[in-house]
């Protein structure tokens, strides 16, 4: 599954001709990604409920794909989309347990886009390493303002956690090395900053990567009253549900504002907006409207990997209110993001990535576009599990055909809902699936690096808060983190001596993009 073309990826990328005679100067960039949405989350692709005029409309002025995958759950899916390869390849096998760290070997696309001269920003949701030398400061990011662990408020003792006792609601955030006690709602206060990061770099005439990665509408799902008033009380609409949708309104609100601001700054022509529907599928909306898709978070169905994704860049001539329907992923985004800005990509780099740049349908959404195989894993087995979990909510699938748990064939073109299994009708596809697969797996092993990690005492995030704000976890944590590991916690000096090299693992990592 790597099918770069490595003539397309030379060390220093030439902007290509195409699209109106040759690309423009360097886009600025924004990413916007809520977390834990379904495909059909949104007006314009079905809902019958929910209201998202913002994206509706900027359905109409992007090319939408609509075969875009992603993982299946949250720490998998940033993984692949920071480095253009599988999650597991950057040793990310699951969402806490240190199994969520993004291996210190792999280069993230800021380190990537820093290369090209851009200033790069995170606005929300990390989720690949609460330590040191995992933060996103250490991983390429100039400006950080994001919350901990998975969701606002989520802790897990000596694992990846939140600040304590967060919530969604004037949540305390950490800001470029340090905490800050917020007020307003957090999907307010992610966008509001990135504007305001975004304006500063506009007035220095510097570009930018903005990675707006968002908490919502993963749960809890706290949001004041105000935002769910259009749902409350409706048809088949309970409480949480009504929550679930206002998060969701007041995610496509924030949008539709950052949107404004591009226009009203004058910049919106040579700004490449990349807005991927969800990080992964959703759950509790599913009820109200699936999409026709089966699955939802933590499958490897068409439910739980499908994203839908638009592109808008005028200026770079990405056709408006059109779709392409090519086989395409979170993957491709560092290779496409690399040629798009002539960023330089090393040795290291092109062996990374494994994605294929989509410039070519950016510029025709109906152009040659090979097959390809993708591969889906939950991943989450029990720590040393592994051996035990290579076919368990796996799945492989081309453009046609999509192998499920090595036991299930669906026809996606015939049977997009995955009801029918047909594996006995297609054996040479199946036989070309499972050997694509094997070797993927086999692959993979010898870069899952963190199924052997000894969990730190005090959780990492929390230690930082504590020591600005004075305090120390309970006992019931601490109990509760002695019960979770079978290991010893490391002595205080082998913990201080781990730290030091991270720290200097992290200082080296951050040198490729400075």
């Amino acid at each position: 599954m790597k099918p770069i073309c490595i003539l397309a990826l030379m060390l220093v990328l030439a902007p290509l001709d195409g699209f109106a005679g040759t690309l423009p100067a360097k886009p600025n960039i924004i990413v916007v990604m809520p977390d834990d949405l379904h495909y059909g989350d949104y007006g314009c692709l079905g809902n019958p409920v929910l209201q998202t005029p913002s994206v509706d409309a900027f359905m109409k002025q992007s090319l939408l794909f609509t075969q875009f995958h992603v993982s299946p759950t949250c720490s998998p899916c940033r993984a692949a989309l920071m480095s253009g390869r599988h999650e597991f390849k950057n040793g990310v096998t699951h969402t806490i347990l240190e199994r969520e760290r993004m291996s210190l070997d792999t280069t993230t696309m800021p380190q990537m886009l820093k290369t090209a001269g851009y200033k790069t920003g995170i606005f929300g949701k990390w989720h690949l390493g609460d330590e040191e030398a995992y933060r996103p400061e250490s991983r390429g990011f100039d400006e950080v303002y994001i919350h901990g662990a998975g969701g606002i408020g989520q802790t897990f003792p000596g694992s990846c956690g939140d600040a304590p006792d967060n919530t969604n609601i004037d949540p305390t955030l950490w800001h470029n090395g340090t905490f800050v006690k917020t007020k307003g709602y957090c999907t307010d206060l992610f966008f509001d900053q990135s504007i305001k990061w975004m304006d500063a770099k506009r007035e220095a005439k510097q570009s930018f990567f903005a990675y707006v990665s968002l908490n919502a509408a993963h749960g809890p799902h706290v949001v004041p009253d105000e935002y769910c008033k259009n749902y409350v009380g409706k048809p088949n609409i309970s409480e949480g549900l009504a929550k679930y949708l206002g998060m969701v309104e007041n995610i496509d609100t924030n949008f539709g504002k950052m949107l404004a601001k591009l226009k009203e700054w004058d910049i919106e022509e040579n700004t490449l907006v990349i807005y991927i529907g969800t990080d992964n599928g959703g759950g509790i909306s599913r009820s109200l409207f699936n999409a026709g898709l089966n699955g939802g978070k933590n499958s490897v169905t068409q439910g739980g990997t499908l994203s839908p994704t638009f592109f808008r860049w005028p200026a770079g001539g990405i056709p408006a209110g059109m779709t392409c329907n090519a086989l395409s992923a979170h993957l491709d985004l560092f290779p496409t993001l690399a040629e798009i800005t002539g960023a330089t990509m090393t040795e290291k780099m092109q062996e990374q990535a494994e994605g294929r740049s989509l410039l070519p349908l950016l510029k025709d959404p109906s152009a040659d576009w090979a097959d390809r195989t993708l591969v889906h894993h939950t991943g989450r087995w029990k720590n040393g599990g592994v051996a035990d979990a290579k076919y368990s909510k796996a799945a492989i699938q081309n453009s046609r055909f999509s192998l499920v748990e090595n036991k299930s064939l669906y026809d996606l073109k015939a049977d997009p809902g995955e009801t029918t299994n047909v594996i006995e009708d297609h054996p040479e596809v199946v036989t070309q699936l499972r050997a694509a697969y094997d070797k993927w797996w086999n692959d993979v092993q010898p870069l899952l690096v963190n199924e052997d990690v000894t969990p730190p005492t005090i959780n990492p995030f929390q230690e930082l808060y504590y020591q600005q704000f004075g305090g120390s976890p309970s006992e019931s944590d601490l109990a509760r983190m002695a019960g979770r590991s079978s290991k010893a916690a490391p002595a205080k000096s082998s913990a201080n001596e781990e730290r030091a090299e991270r720290r200097r693992k992290a200082k080296a990592a951050a040198k490729i993009g400075n």
